[in-house]
């Protein structure tokens, strides 16, 4: 693996993002400690690597002898805890997450195996029920359940904290911060923060306890390695929050696939393994709708995690600010 830049490189809708992949002494260390850590597991790369930059993340698939591609990753230092985070989930809920090869968490790079099948291309070449979505935020919501006793390793880890109580501080530090947002959305966003105060307070009345929110669960974040078998990885967007707060990402894409009927399903599916708590349907069900609500100021924050750009001092700023708008409107259920 050479240090000059792959052939290959995909930038997607971001042709002018600026990654630490544009500078040489960083390429070449990068792939040199992926050769290193691949010589580790008696394993050797076989071509080029296969290039992705986005604003967030430098992802190399490299190939290698005999075996499926292992995957590079490379995280902004706001992201840096999503590869010990991987591999703690590894030892805490083995079998529903990557197992990473090697965690470098000085410099956010992480090693990954292939996870199979990635449940987007499974989406694109079969017919899938929408009963196949219930059964993954079944198993997600599991995941969350088995962690839920771990929230201060995980935020000793550094995954963010925005626990429910304390989310219209995340607000108030989003608002603030934000670049983008023009006099009368500000002023809207302004006036909402006693109903935002008052959201927080009632979701955290249910009594649901705060564990590991992904926040951006989609089908291109999941791999399906088998019928009925989902792997959940890529964790940059994750925080210690409400765990609601996880469903609106993964309903919204089955909502583009199959309607807003399907909502309500996946929602009773999703809250089934916390049934088992004691807590009423109803106040189940209120407090996915609040989730929801609450569930954009991660994604608004989500948008701050990116590599610095000297042209640009608040990368993510429009699509932060186009998340805390939606605080604004109403949930579907």
């Amino acid at each position: 693996m050479r240090s000059e830049i792959s052939t290959t490189v995909d930038r997607g809708a971001f042709a002018d993002a600026v990654t630490p992949w544009e500078r040489e002494s960083w390429r070449a260390a990068a792939l040199d400690w992926v050769r290193g850590r691949l010589a580790e597991h008696g394993l050797r790369a076989s071509g080029e690597p296969l290039v992705r930059l986005r604003p967030w993340s430098v992802l190399a698939r490299v190939p290698v002898e005999g075996r499926a591609p292992v995957w590079f990753k490379a995280n902004p230092r706001a992201g840096a805890f999503e590869g010990p985070l991987t591999a703690a989930l590894a030892r805490w809920v083995p079998g529903h997450v990557l197992e990473p090869l090697a965690v470098d968490a000085a410099r956010a790079w992480s090693l990954l195996p292939d996870g199979g099948d990635l449940f987007r291309h499974v989406l694109a070449r079969e017919a899938v029920e929408p009963a196949v979505w219930e059964d993954l935020l079944r198993q997600y919501a599991g995941v969350q359940r088995a962690l839920t006793p771990r929230t201060a390793e995980l935020e000793r880890l550094g995954v963010p904290a925005a626990r429910t109580l304390d989310l219209p501080e995340v607000f108030d530090r989003l608002l603030a911060a934000n670049t983008a947002l023009g006099p009368d959305a500000r002023a809207r966003l302004t006036a909402a923060r006693p109903r935002i105060v008052d959201w927080c307070a009632e979701l955290a009345a249910v009594g649901v306890e705060d564990t590991l929110d992904h926040a951006d669960l989609h089908d291109g974040q999941l791999f399906r390695p088998e019928p009925g078998r989902f792997t959940f990885f890529d964790w940059g967007d994750a925080a210690v929050s409400h765990p609601f707060c996880s469903l609106r990402v993964t309903a919204e894409r089955a909502r583009e696939r199959y309607g807003p009927q399907v909502l309500p399903r996946l929602r009773d599916a999703y809250l089934e393994p916390w049934t088992g708590t004691g807590r009423p349907a109803a106040d189940l069900r209120r407090a996915a709708s609040l989730a929801w609500r609450l569930s954009s100021l991660g994604r608004a924050a989500s948008w701050g995690r990116m590599f610095p750009d000297p042209a640009r001092p608040a990368p993510g700023a429009a699509q932060s600010a186009e998340w805390l708008l939606e605080l604004l409107n109403e949930p579907p259920f």
